[in-house]
């Protein structure tokens, strides 16, 4: 027996937000703060009663709540041209049941025949976009022993060999899209003997490889058939325990090769359980699954959701369609990050915004129910909730009762905005691939939480470690600071034959060094507010955070992105921004008196030699600096505007979306040096250039 199903641990009747973490006496020491513990809960870890041990676990739990209800579902083609989709189509845990079992059964048997295998571990990998396949290989490898490896949907090439050797995967499960490219790389991977394509192939692409594989080629089958050898000779799960290797979860480096953070059933399903502890995951909620599955925060968030017997709804892999998706899935949960909610804050206040009546009773509404939130935390309003807010959460599909974000900060405003708006359970947290995306998270309903990423997890405990060389240390007042240290049930050991980048990270006590820099407020919540790293020493001698910079005034509603680039030369920062196309297009219709659309490529490109569009957004983007009293040296003093956005594809940005700064100045390497070659501006201003 798995014990009482339902894993969810209700908040208190009333919750103490003045103390929503405890520093336990006796552990403070010479540069460091004590050991903070969520105020709430305490420390849990695999000893707590009911608690989650194995990812098995989490499966059945969800089976035995949920057993015929939908679990994955997806959006069928219905017409090529033009390209439309129709309304979900589900399966249910009992199917899923069914295949995961066949899929296991068939893994297993190749391993046993030796016809896979070979390697230090039982290494399976799986590259593809999210979809219900996805889900039903981690499930099948989770049951039977073996260790998924996902490889990134947006990796780059060399990462995928890279991945395939380092890891030794002797078989991988991936797309038609992505079978040419595993085949032309086969040569360069002795390890993969196996690729296993999930979509269906035809007779004669099957005769093809058949040819291929006889000529000392890998082999192919797909899917189907795979799941047909499972059905013929089917094998019980696995026993797994918390201990055993589940997962190698490679990281997307800003500079090196990819780290493969080592995961156990006990890390993942430890993450899992902390984020039912105060859970706001509704029973058999429904959960719109767009973030990467390779990546670990849609992964722990889609764990939960089975956790409560929940049901799972892939998007169309289309960002655009991503809002129908919404609309037609209706979802209770909806996981995100910073560059959406940004889109969805910056589209409201657009439409919103306007003159008039409306515009006004816009206004009032955001007003109202920011003061009642920041004074009570309650963000809900009957009467705005209908008349004016009603309108943006049916953007999400009307049935929103959570959205958490997480992988980057986001502004104060904006969440609150955020938090009116849907009048729901907006959650920000902080969490790494090293901790399963599980580390912190705000309270419901605090008034003052926005700007911060709240208190411990139950199943971690932080400390803060003085940084001498930034100035940030564990005596500074009001609030102590320092490099933010976790350690608990979901953190990992190890880094995949990687010893040295292992000592780099962690302990000998097991506290991980997360390389952020956070603080701490007498509320007991943390907030991070710079980064150990990507920090340079301008030529006065002055210390400047370029990603703190960034964060910042990326929180500009005119900004799609901003890179900032020092020189330890020259005494002042350049930068490239690349302005919101929206925005920018109401900025140049404004100046130039005529109407310019967001998708009028060409007069948007021109405009930003305009001195007065320049202007305006120079302006913004000091208010900015003003408002977040940027000292003069960590501002911009010139830049380069640009419609060009940096991404995974042009090799400017990782695929967890954080820029590889040394290809990133690369990149607009002449139009950065020109900046520089013009001096600083004489006046202190800051000045644009196209």
């Amino acid at each position: 027996m798995i014990g009482n199903v339902d894993k969810r641990v209700a908040w208190p009747e009333k919750l103490d937000y003045k103390k929503q973490s405890v520093e336990v006496p006796g552990t403070k020491r010479p540069g460091q703060t004590g050991h903070y513990r969520s105020g709430v809960f305490g420390l849990i870890d695999h000893q707590t009663p009911n608690t989650l041990l194995t990812l098995p676990q989490i499966f059945t739990t969800g089976l035995s709540q949920s057993a015929t209800l939908p679990f994955l579902g997806y959006r069928p083609v219905t017409s090529t041209n033009p390209l439309t989709f129709g309304d979900y189509v589900w399966q249910t845990y009992e199917e899923v049941d069914v295949r995961r079992r066949a899929v296991g059964s068939a893994v297993c048997g190749l391993f046993a025949r030796g016809e896979v295998g070979g390697g230090e571990l039982d290494t399976v990998g799986i590259w593809s976009a999210n979809r219900p396949e996805w889900q039903i290989v981690d499930l099948a490898l989770q049951a039977y022993g073996k260790v998924g490896v996902s490889l990134y949907d947006t990796l780059g090439r060399d990462s995928v060999e890279y991945i395939i050797n380092h890891a030794q995967l002797s078989m991988v499960f991936t797309t038609l899209p992505h079978l040419p490219t595993l085949l032309s790389l086969a040569h360069k991977c002795p390890p993969l003997k196996m690729i296993v394509c999930i979509d269906d192939l035809s007779e004669d692409t099957k005769g093809v490889l058949r040819v291929l594989e006889g000529k000392g080629g890998v082999r192919v089958i797909d899917m189907k058939e795979l799941e047909a050898q499972g059905r013929a000779t089917p094998l019980e799960p696995v026993p797994v325990t918390p201990g055993d290797v589940v997962s190698i979860c490679y990281t997307s480096g800003t500079t090196n090769t990819p780290k493969g953070v080592v995961l156990t059933h006990g890390n993942l399903a430890g993450a899992t359980q902390s984020n039912l502890f105060g859970s706001s995951f509704p029973e058999r909620g429904v959960l719109l699954s767009y973030l990467p599955l390779a990546h670990i925060y849609g992964r722990i968030c889609e764990l939960s959701v089975i956790s409560v017997g929940g049901s799972i709804g892939y998007f169309t892999n289309d960002p655009l369609r991503l809002l129908s998706d919404a609309q037609t899935l209706k979802p209770s949960f909806f996981p995100s990050v910073p560059r959406v909610l940004n889109r969805v804050y910056q589209a409201a206040m657009i439409a919103g915004d306007v003159p008039g009546l409306r515009g006004a009773l816009f206004r009032k509404a955001v007003s109202d129910k920011v003061a009642r939130l920041r004074s009570t935390g309650v963000n809900k309003h009957a009467v705005w909730d209908r008349v004016v807010f009603s309108k943006i959460q049916a953007v999400l599909g009307g049935n929103v009762k959570m959205v958490s974000c997480g992988s980057a900060p986001i502004a104060a405003d904006v969440m609150d905005f955020l938090k009116i708006a849907l009048a729901c359970d907006v959650i920000e947290g902080y969490g790494m691939t090293e901790n399963c995306g599980t580390c912190t998270r705000v309270l419901p309903n605090d008034p003052t939480s926005s700007g911060t990423v709240g208190a411990p997890q139950p199943c971690n405990e932080i400390k803060l470690v003085d940084v001498p060389t930034m100035g940030y240390t564990s005596e500074d007042k009001p609030n102590p600071r320092g490099e933010l240290c976790v350690r608990g049930t979901n953190c990992f050991r190890v880094y995949y034959r990687d010893e040295k980048n292992t000592k780099d990270t962690v302990d000998e006590e097991g506290w991980i060094h997360t390389g952020d820099v956070g603080e701490v407020d007498e509320c007991g919540r943390f907030k991070i507010v710079d980064r150990v790293k990507n920090i340079m020493k301008l030529s006065q001698g002055e210390y400047v955070a370029l990603e703190k910079i960034e964060n910042l005034y990326s929180a500009c509603p005119l900004t799609a992105q901003v890179f900032v680039h020092g020189d330890s030369l020259q005494p002042y920062l350049v930068g490239v921004v690349v302005p919101d196309p929206v925005q920018l297009a109401g900025i140049v219709s404004r100046v130039t008196k005529k109407r310019v659309g967001s998708d009028d490529v060409k007069a948007l490109k021109e405009a930003l030699g305009d001195e007065r569009v320049v202007n305006v957004i120079m302006a913004e983007l000091d208010k900015e600096a003003e408002k977040n009293s940027l000292k003069g040296f960590e501002r911009l003093k010139r830049i380069h505007l640009s419609l060009e956005l940096f991404s995974v594809d042009n090799g400017t940005l990782t695929p967890t979306l954080k820029i590889r700064r040394k290809d990133a100045y690369n990149w607009y390497k002449a139009e950065l040096d020109g900046l520089y070659a013009l001096g600083e501006p004489q006046n202190g201003k800051s000045v644009a250039k196209l």
